[in-house]
C-alpha cells in the first residue's frame, strides 16, 4: 500500500486562503530562540500584513525582542478558530521568517489605521517595528488541507 502525501498541491484556493488568513491577522503567536537558553519561546504579538510583508511591533523590554536581535529566525502561528467548532478544523498557518528591523516612522499611519489601540504605545522609543521576512509557510486550512507555500506563492 502507498503512503499518501499529506500535503496538497499548491493552487490557487491555498493562495488565495493565505491571502484571507494574512490580512485578516492583527496578532498571533511568535516563537522565537531564547536569548539566553536557546530553548523555545513563544510570545503573542500584534502582527500586521502589509505591502506583501508581515510586521510586528515589540517592545524591547520583552524577551522576544532580545531574542529577535540575538537570532533573526523565527515562526508565527496565525489564524485564530471561530467561536463554534473543534479549533483545529479552522484555518492556521505557521510563517517561517527571518526578523529584520524597520522603519517605525514609515508605518505608524498604516499600522494605526489597523490597529488603532496602538497610538496608545506606538511612539514609545522602547517600541521597535520588525518585518518578518517570510522564507516558507505551512499552511493548514482544516482537515486534510495541507499545503506549503514559497514567499512567491504571496505575491500572485
Amino acid at each position: 500500500m502507498t503512503k499518501r502525501d499529506p500535503i496538497n498541491p499548491t493552487d490557487g484556493d491555498a493562495r488565495r486562503l493565505a491571502h484571507k488568513l494574512l490580512q485578516e491577522t492583527r496578532f498571533g503567536a511568535l516563537a522565537v530562540s531564547h536569548p539566553d537558553s536557546g530553548a523555545p519561546y513563544v510570545a503573542r504579538v500584534a502582527i500586521l500584513w502589509d505591502q506583501g510583508a508581515l510586521f510586528t511591533l515589540i517592545s524591547t523590554l520583552s524577551t522576544h525582542t532580545k531574542a529577535l536581535q540575538k537570532q533573526a529566525n523565527c515562526a508565527a502561528l496565525i489564524g485564530e478558530p471561530d467561536a463554534k467548532g473543534d479549533p483545529l478544523t479552522h484555518p492556521r498557518m505557521t510563517v517561517i521568517a527571518k526578523a529584520k528591523q524597520a522603519d517605525k516612522a514609515a508605518m505608524k499611519d498604516r499600522w494605526l489605521a489597523a490597529i488603532p489601540k496602538a497610538k496608545l504605545y506606538y511612539d514609545f522609543t522602547d517600541f521597535l517595528l520588525f518585518k518578518l521576512e517570510i522564507t516558507s509557510i505551512d499552511l493548514n486550512g482544516g482537515f486534510g488541507k495541507a499545503y506549503q507555500l514559497l514567499p512567491d506563492d504571496l505575491r500572485s
